[in-house]
């Protein structure tokens, strides 16, 4: 299992609305072990988590169904991150 950090920046437009399906889907991830933390920017400018996965193909699939990317509310880009 690699890690990847996956960064949420608010765009604009953001809609406070995608906050709470979001949350839920962060909590899903967690229930599935794939989410190891997650917080927002205490500017509030985004937030970002950090995956658990076997690749960058996979976590960029479950970052695809994030409710911040699928309604464009913000920019969602995932990083491997080499962690020691």
């Amino acid at each position: 299992m690699k890690r990847y950090l996956v960064l949420a920046m608010r765009k604009p437009s953001f809609d406070e609305a995608v906050i709470a399906p979001h949350v839920v889907f962060l909590d899903e991830l967690r229930k599935a072990g794939k989410l190891e933390m997650t917080g927002g920017f205490s500017d509030g400018s985004g937030g970002a988590y950090l995956l658990n996965a076997d690749s960058l193909a996979e976590a960029q699939a479950i970052v695809a169904a994030d409710p911040l990317a699928v309604s464009g509310s913000s920019t969602v880009t995932v990083h491997e991150w080499n962690t020691r």
